[in-house]
C-alpha cells in the first residue's frame, strides 16, 4: 500500500491539520515526492528487484509485455497471476487487475497471496467492504499471514476504523518483525491523523531495517518536513534524487506550509 487516501481531514493536531498532510500525500504520491504509486514487480528478468517501474515508462510496457504474454499462456499459474495484476495495478489498469485476481481466487481459494492481492485491488478499485470481507474469509486465525494482516489493516485504516487498523498493523509485526512495508503503512497511519513523531518512529525503523525503498525514504522526509525539520528532510530526500530536486521539493513544502 503505498501510501493512502483517508477520510476526515478536518481535525488538527500539532498544529497540522489534516488537509493539509492530505495535499502533502498527494505531493509524495507522484506531483512532487514521487515514489508512491509504482512498486517492483520483482520477478521480470529483466528488471533490478530494488528499481521501481514507473506508468508509462518503457520498463512498465516491458513488464506488461513479458507477464501478459506468460499469463496468456498459463492462466492459473499464481506467480503469473500474481505479477500481471501487478503489472497492471502499477499501469493504472485497477479493473482488468480486479478482474484477473477474482478468477486466481476462485482457482486457488486456499492461496492466501492471492486473495491478499485481490483484496488490496478491490480497495483501490474503492469497494472497501468488499475487500474488507475477501480478506476476512481468506484469514485462518490458526495459520496467521503478515501480509494479509497488513492488507486488512491498510483497508480498516480508509474505512476510518484507525485504532483497529493500527491493531492489525502491529499483529502483522508480530509476525514478520520491522517488516518495512508494514511499518510504512503503520507510520502513514499516524501520519495522517497528524501524530508526526510515531510517525517518524516508525518510518525510521523501517529505514533502519536496510531493506526500505524509495517510497519509505521519501514518506520519512515528507514526516520531518511536516515537523519543519526542513534540513533533515533535504537528506533523506537527497537518497532517491537529485539534490537539486529534493531541496525544490522541500521549498515547495515549506510554501504549501506557510513556513517558506
Amino acid at each position: 500500500m503505498a501510501a493512502f487516501d483517508r477520510t476526515d481531514t478536518t481535525r488538527k493536531t500539532a498544529g497540522i491539520s489534516k488537509s493539509a498532510v492530505a495535499v502533502s500525500l498527494l505531493l509524495a504520491c507522484g506531483i512532487v515526492l514521487s515514489g508512491c504509486a509504482s512498486k517492483p514487480v520483482r520477478t521480470q528478468p529483466a528488471i533490478s528487484q530494488s528499481q521501481d517501474i514507473k506508468p508509462g515508462s518503457v520498463q512498465m510496457q516491458q513488464a506488461l509485455a513479458y507477464w501478459g504474454s506468460a499469463y496468456a499462456k498459463d492462466q492459473r499459474n499464481p506467480h503469473k497471476i500474481l505479477n500481471y495484476a501487478a503489472a497492471l495495478r502499477i499501469d493504472g489498469r485497477g479493473q482488468q487487475a480486479e478482474a484477473i485476481l477474482r478468477r486466481g481466487v476462485i482457482a486457488h481459494t486456499d492461496n492466501k497471496v492471492i486473495a491478499a492481492s485481490y483484496g488490496k485491488v478491490l480497495a483501490e478499485n474503492g469497494k472497501l467492504q468488499e475487500a474488507l470481507n475477501v480478506i476476512d474469509n481468506a484469514f485462518d486465525p490458526a495459520r496467521p499471514n503478515w501480509k494479509m494482516l497488513s492488507a486488512k489493516a491498510a483497508i480498516l485504516d480508509q474505512l476510518g476504523e484507525t485504532q483497529q487498523a493500527r491493531a492489525t498493523y502491529k499483529q502483522a509485526l508480530k509476525i514478520s518483525p520491522n517488516e518495512p512495508s508494514v511499518l510504512n503503512n503503520l507510520g502513514m497511519s499516524y501520519l495522517l491523523a497528524g501524530d508526526l513523531r510515531n510517525a517518524e518512529i516508525a518510518l525510521q525503523t523501517a529505514l533502519d531495517t536496510g531493506k526500505a525503498g524509495s517510497q519509505i525514504r521519501q514518506n520519512l522526509a515528507l514526516t520531518l518536513g511536516l515537523q519543519g525539520r526542513f534540513d533533515e528532510a533535504v537528506r533523506v530526500a537527497q537518497s532517491d534524487m537529485d539534490p537539486r530536486q529534493a531541496a525544490e521539493n522541500v521549498a515547495y513544502l515549506k510554501t504549501m506550509l506557510g513556513k517558506a
